[in-house]
């Protein structure tokens, strides 16, 4: 399975709008990083993680040219704002798609998409979706089995998945003991890793690391990254097998149990 990091930035993004600072100015295109995203390909279907504001130029970016499921983290606004970029999916290939998310999340993306699940008769497409509600419990996606992992965001707590060796772990400022128990002999590890300074819902560049160090799998990747952090001298300085993810990065994970 190929795992494609459609964006590795925060919720602002990088370039961060009205900033000058020289990670918004660097001409290097790894610090140019769209909000927090990933595609898993199997041989036969595309699975998304969270539909960012930045859905369209991510997927135009990827020439993606069908979609089968999306599996939501959580609901804030840089993860669900771009779910009416799915249309596009909907009447080329004239399918509905399914959607997996916590019953905390789904709520959010029903009230903000409420024309989505409304029944009124609409003069124009809207997304074609199908609910399913997840909780802590493993679940199959395109013969994929995601292990959902919580994970504190600040005082909510947001899921991250493991699926075969691999664990993605977008936005959380602690994990909890029960879920780094379900974290053992990853071979691949995204970690959220916003900056070096303390964050009240975020992990920083430290923390991650010491993370890292404890679970030991053959990789770990930094995503969810503000403009703090330019790509060169961050990863120079960062331990063997420890990665600062980019946008468009590519690698092959293991899907299998």
């Amino acid at each position: 399975m190929k795992l494609t990091v459609l964006g590795s930035g925060t919720s602002s993004g990088v370039p961060t709008v009205g900033c000058s600072c020289a990670v918004c100015r660097s001409t290097d295109p790894r610090d140019r990083r769209l909000r927090p995203s990933i595609l898993l390909e199997t041989a036969s279907h595309n699975i998304l993680i969270d539909t960012t504001p930045d859905l369209r130029e991510q997927v135009l970016r990827k020439h993606l040219q069908h979609l089968d499921a999306i599996v939501y983290t959580h609901a804030h606004a840089d993860h669900i704002l771009g779910m009416d970029d799915v249309r596009p999916f909907n009447y080329r290939n004239n399918v509905r798609i399914p959607i997996y998310a916590s019953e905390p999340t789904f709520a959010v993306i029903r009230r903000v998409f409420d024309y989505v699940f409304d029944k009124r008769e609409h003069k124009s497409m809207v997304p074609q979706i199908d609910v399913n509600i997840i909780d802590e419990e493993p679940f199959d996606v395109c013969g994929v089995r995601f292990q959902p992992i919580p994970v504190l965001h600040g005082n909510a707590t947001v899921f991250g998945f493991r699926f075969g060796d691999t664990a993605y772990l977008t936005d959380h400022s602690a994990i909890p003991e029960s879920s780094l128990d379900k974290l053992q002999g990853l071979d691949v590890l995204f970690l959220d890793a916003l900056r070096h300074k303390p964050h009240p819902t975020h992990s920083t560049v430290s923390e991650s690391i010491a993370t890292s160090e404890r679970l030991k799998p053959h990789r770990t990747y930094f995503t969810h990254i503000c403009h703090d952090l330019g790509h060169e001298a961050t990863q120079a300085s960062l331990p063997p097998g420890v990665f600062l993810a980019y946008d468009g990065l590519e690698i092959e994970v293991n899907a299998g149990a």
